[in-house]
């Protein structure tokens, strides 16, 4: 599947320049906007693959666009500038940007740095996907502590036995654990007496 890009120049004859080079590699460019505000609204109904967006644009500039885009989307920026001011790579830091060229773009610039703006895209993705799967898991196992904890105390259960329990509920229902603790927790935490010991 084709890798889709929107473009963002407020300088027409730069923007289609830009365009055909990434046509003309493969990748498949969505849209086209003259300045940060019509990116956001774009990015908004078409949630591209990659933003290549210019810094210095009328209404809203490149960075201050890549800042809304960032708290809202995961979206990787690749910026565009005819300047290589410290600042700007600076400020650049703080928004979903991965990289960003000089202009006049050239293929031999652009391409390259396409590809490894995707790539670096999919990366950051993969890592922010384990880094919730990771606190879900932790969450999980506190949820299980907790509930495991309440039969303990109520119910002079070992930890053994309390986790064991809870286990037998979890395979007789075919539910995850985090459903029994969660159950367990609501169930017995009001009413002790309703536990089958």
């Amino acid at each position: 599947m084709k890798s889709r890009i929107l473009v963002v120049e407020d300088e027409s004859i730069v923007r289609l320049d830009v365009s055909m080079m990434l046509k003309d590699a493969g990748y498949e460019v969505i849209g086209e906007a003259g300045d940060g505000e019509e990116a956001v609204e774009f990015v908004h109904h078409t949630q591209p693959d990659l933003l290549i967006m210019d810094i210095k644009m009328p209404k809203l500039d490149g960075l201050k666009a890549s800042r809304i885009i960032n708290k809202r989307f995961d979206i990787p920026i690749l910026l565009l500038t005819a300047y290589s001011q410290r600042d700007f790579i600076e400020k650049a830091k703080e928004a979903n940007i991965v990289g960003y060229i000089i202009k006049p773009v050239s293929e031999d610039r652009l391409i390259p740095a396409v590809e490894i703006a995707l790539h670096q895209g999919k990366v950051a993705a993969e890592h922010r996907k384990k880094l919730e799967e990771a606190s879900y898991k932790l969450e999980e196992r506190k949820l299980v502590e907790k509930a495991k904890g309440l039969l303990m105390k109520r119910f002079s259960y070992t930890e053994e036995t309390a986790f064991k329990k809870m286990r037998k509920l979890s395979m007789d229902r075919q539910v995850s654990l985090e459903k029994v603790a969660r159950q367990v927790l609501k169930k017995y935490s009001s009413d002790p007496s309703k536990v089958d010991k």
